[in-house]
C-alpha cells in the first residue's frame, strides 16, 4: 500500500472556494482516474509564519507501480485543474509506503 500526500497551504482570501472545489471536484476527479481508492482530506494544526491555512490530502493506491501510471497518464492533466488557484497556494508532495496498518 501506497499513499500518495500533498500538502498544501492555501491564502486565507481563497480559502472557503478551494475547500469547495477539493471537495466537489478535484478530489472526486482524483478518484475517478482509477488509481486511487480513497483520498483522506486533513487540516494541519500548525500557523505558519507565511500566513494561509495548510491541509494535507492522502490518496491511497495499492502499490508504487500504480502511482508511476498515475504521474504517466494523469498527474499533469490533475494538476492543471488548479490553475483557477495559481499564485494563491503553494504544494509540496510526498510518497509514503505503508509498513503496517493496525
Amino acid at each position: 500500500m501506497y499513499i500518495y500526500n500533498v500538502t498544501i497551504n492555501i491564502e486565507e482570501s481563497i480559502h472557503d472556494e478551494w475547500v469547495q472545489w477539493m471537495k466537489d471536484t478535484h478530489i472526486p476527479a482524483m478518484l475517478a482516474t482509477g488509481k486511487f481508492q480513497k483520498a483522506l482530506m486533513t487540516r494541519v494544526q500548525v500557523e505558519e509564519e507565511m500566513g494561509g491555512i495548510t491541509y494535507s490530502v492522502q490518496y491511497r493506491t495499492d502499490s508504487k507501480a500504480t502511482l508511476d501510471r498515475y504521474y504517466a497518464e494523469h498527474a499533469n492533466a490533475m494538476r492543471a485543474q488548479s490553475k483557477p488557484f495559481e499564485g494563491k497556494f503553494v504544494a509540496f508532495r510526498t510518497e509514503l509506503e505503508v509498513i503496517t496498518e493496525q
